[in-house]
């Protein structure tokens, strides 16, 4: 459940969205064209910070995990695959619209809101009764309880405070293509509206083919596509998004250990990365799939509150078993492990499931929001002591755009050179930039508000001894040393080591 969003809370977001635009993270798509809806770019330094991001995860999940292997599916799969997942056939999210505003939105999104609401003024009961009775209404796919539920909460359209709703009716999210450039009557190709089905399809070619042994993993980092109903909040919600994933194949009767297993383990990774463990928490759905065992999304508290950052999900045996019965291929495991209760192997079965699920975006919009960061700063000392406001973003350097700035003091006497030479040394172990235009201020400014964790300044002292002053970007500290130190330093300080080591 999220609360409703505050003015204050609506001003910060913007702030970010802003900042984000100005300073190379995201911009509208097609914004020269009036931009196109809920779809967004990442841009120069964007593009740094995210796939970071995703080198982070996949290392995490692959490097650090000897029973977890990765693939890169296509986009684009039989369409009898998302026959067999569901998704053709209940893909759907409930739809309402308002008569007078003309607005559309999400049925459950606008009760779960009513909930957040009861919770933020302190009758939290009455919230989880609430999205209780919706998770029952929508498992019974009883529409007509959701439209009542509605009514009877009294729920009004956010802008219009109209109450006046349409029925609520079914909206399959998916995109579909021609599938062929010369049949007409071919069948759709849909735009996957997940990765997960690519890993399902390849489960036995990845297991020969990598020589696997259950338990072990699947992860993969991928595009997906949803026509989303309401997509709003930035690139919270779009409807060309990225995810990274991990179904973990298990022998029945131990997904219960291991969901639990990758429920600790994935949220270890959000606060090793630097949210506090006071913006993250477990929301246990109110509503299961009917084939799931389990599911809990790991929420962070965003601006607009507390949303789903990943998905954590016990399976079962539903997706490989569908595959298998629609495919008419076996997607059984044979098990050469003696099970003490009979004495013989394990013998063939299809493999259950548990699923880690990130978005990317979201986790790439949770890290800025965490990291920017305002604060006042005294600057001078006695009669010439004065103050400011100072924005900066508090990125774990692992994940920083931009590793290092370097700045020759001025423009002459050498210190270019020598910028220069610092920069070419450096260049191959870390993404840097050199930089000698305005006074030294105005840059270690700009270089803040990127999220670079350190600037390096070359000044009339370099020129004599090969030392340099350090800055850093949190504190704002300066430290001297010798150019010779100057790898081993940043290293340690950027290697995604630090974050390991908390996992």
């Amino acid at each position: 459940m999220s609360k409703p969003t505050t003015p204050a809370e609506s001003a910060q977001l913007k702030d970010i969205v802003a900042h984000a635009k100005e300073y190379g993270f995201v911009f509208q798509s097609s914004e020269i064209y009036d931009g196109l809806a809920a779809v967004y770019d990442y841009g120069p330094n964007g593009v740094e910070l995210k796939n970071n991001l995703k080198r982070l995860w996949w290392e995490a999940m692959t490097q650090l995990h000897g029973n977890v292997v990765g693939i890169d599916a296509a986009i684009f799969m039989d369409p009898r695959t998302w026959e067999a997942s569901g998704h053709v056939a209940g893909f759907n999210d409930p739809l309402i619209d308002n008569l007078d505003s003309k607005k559309r939105y999400r049925a459950d999104v606008l009760i779960e809101e009513k909930a957040a609401e009861y919770e933020k003024a302190g009758d939290p009961a009455r919230g989880a009764a609430l999205t209780a009775e919706m998770g029952r209404l929508l498992t019974a796919n009883d529409l007509a309880g959701v439209k009542q539920l509605i009514i009877d909460e009294k729920i009004v359209d956010p802008l219009s405070g109209s109450s006046k709703w349409t029925d609520v009716r079914q909206f399959n999210l998916m995109f579909s293509t021609q599938g062929s450039a010369v049949d007409s009557e071919a069948a759709p190709v849909y735009l996957r509206p997940e990765t997960a089905q690519g890993i399902f399809v390849n489960f036995l070619n990845v297991q020969k083919s990598a020589r696997m042994k259950i338990p072990f993993g699947i992860a993969q980092i991928g595009k997906a596509f949803r026509n989303e109903i309401v997509a709003r909040q930035f690139i919270f919600r779009m409807r060309e998004f990225e995810q990274m994933e991990m179904q973990f194949f298990v022998r029945p009767g131990t997904e219960g250990e291991w969901y639990d297993t990758w429920k600790a383990a994935r949220r270890r990774f959000h606060e090793a990365l630097g949210l506090p463990a006071a913006k993250l928490r477990f929301h246990d759905h109110d509503k299961l799939a009917h084939y799931a065992k389990a599911a809990v999304d790991i929420e962070y508290e965003f601006p607009f509150g507390f949303k789903e950052m990943e998905g954590i999900h016990s399976r079962g045996d539903f997706d490989l078993t569908q595959h298998q019965n629609l495919s008419r291929k076996k997607q059984q495991y044979f098990d050469n492990d003696i099970d003490e209760t009979t004495g013989k192997p394990y013998g063939n079965y299809v493999p259950y499931v548990v699923e880690t699920s990130v978005g990317a975006d979201r986790l790439f919009l949770a890290t800025l929001c965490e990291a920017f960061q305002e604060e006042t700063i005294t600057e001078g000392e006695g009669e010439a002591q004065t103050t400011k406001q100072r924005t900066f973003l508090k990125l774990h350097p692992a994940v920083a755009p931009i590793k290092a700035a370097i700045f020759p003091l001025v423009r002459k006497d050498g210190m270019p050179e020598k910028a220069q030479q610092i920069f070419d040394d450096l260049r191959f172990d870390f993404r840097l930039v050199i930089e000698d235009k305005d006074a030294i201020g105005k840059r270690y400014t700009r270089q803040d508000l990127i999220g670079t964790p350190f600037c390096i300044v070359v000044d009339g002292q370099t020129l004599e001894d090969d030392t340099v002053t350090v800055r850093h970007r949190d504190t704002r500290e300066q430290t001297r040393m010798p150019i010779s130190a100057l790898r081993a330093y940043i290293g340690e300080a950027v290697s995604f080591k630090t974050v390991f080591a908390k996992l």
